[in-house]
């Protein structure tokens, strides 16, 4: 089957399905009037350049946490139904910002999504998750917990033999010019970044580690321009967050996933979900 294929060797992937949360449903690229982008349909794009019969489908929604992710994402209707030959799964971030965060709990839902998915067939990628606080300095106290679970999405990557895009640990995943004005999801040029990430780890064509790369030298704001842009954040992205969790709500509430079905990513009109 295509997706036992080593990255890097000439597999043939036709079928590509995206499991995940905000991150791989596009948030910071693009918007819900315009549309989301986002690092899978860039990774698809990329995959499609060279395979034009490729077929994608996005089941992320924002909001999910891993178990979510796990009962609602995989089976037994939707990921493993359509076949994929390359999948990426990439979950985790949302539970460490709850009270309760267990990284052991996250890698458990994990590892049932990489092991099915393997298990299958299908050649799974994912990435590790950057330091938060180099972006939002207010998520200091979250640095042993992006810690742990990074050191659990390793563990259990190898365990099933799954590609790992380490974004955690080039400097320029920190660069602020990457994330959308709330600092938690990327933006345009991180999204780009990631997609770039995942297909140099996946050994794609015309891939490499320019991605890696710094961005060029730029300065920050200081004085009363850094105040205002602190209190706009505070007011615009941290109240209505916080404001959420208080009523126990999610962004995520009564959305559905983007692109359920399978679609050629050159062409969108014919849908699939079999064959």
């Amino acid at each position: 089957m295509p997706g036992t294929e080593t990255p890097g060797t000439e597999a043939t992937y036709l079928r590509y399905v995206a499991l995940g949360d905000s991150q791989t449903e596009g948030v910071g690229d693009g918007d819900d009037a315009t549309g989301l982008r986002g690092f899978a349909d860039r990774l698809a794009e990329h995959l499609a350049r060279h395979e034009p019969a490729l077929q994608y489908a996005n089941l992320a929604v924002r909001g999910r946490l891993a178990a979510q992710i796990h009962t609602e994402q995989l089976a037994p209707a939707p990921a493993l139904a359509l076949r994929p030959d390359v999948a990426t799964v990439v979950a985790g971030v949302n539970d460490l910002l709850r009270p309760g965060f267990d990284a052991d709990e996250v890698c458990t839902h994990l590892d049932a999504m990489f092991g099915a998915l393997t298990e299958q067939g299908a050649l799974v990628a994912t990435i590790t998750v950057p330091d938060l606080s180099r972006v939002c300095p207010v998520a200091r106290p979250l640095i042993s917990r992006v810690t742990a679970l990074n050191e659990g999405i390793r563990r259990t990557a190898r365990r099933h033999g799954v590609v790992v895009a380490e974004t955690a640990l080039h400097p320029v995943a920190g660069d602020p010019r990457l994330w959308s004005p709330d600092r938690l999801h990327a933006g345009p040029l991180g999204h780009e970044r990631i997609a770039a990430a995942l297909a140099h780890a996946l050994r794609l064509p015309d891939s490499d580690d320019t991605w890696t790369h710094p961005l060029p030298p730029h300065t920050l704001p200081t004085g009363l321009r850094a105040v205002g842009t602190e209190l706009r954040w505070l007011a615009g992205f941290l109240g209505p967050w916080l404001l959420r969790r208080l009523r126990g709500r999610s962004s995520g509430d009564g959305r559905s996933a983007k692109r359920p079905l399978l679609h050629p990513v050159l062409d969108d009109r014919r849908p699939v979900t079999d064959g």
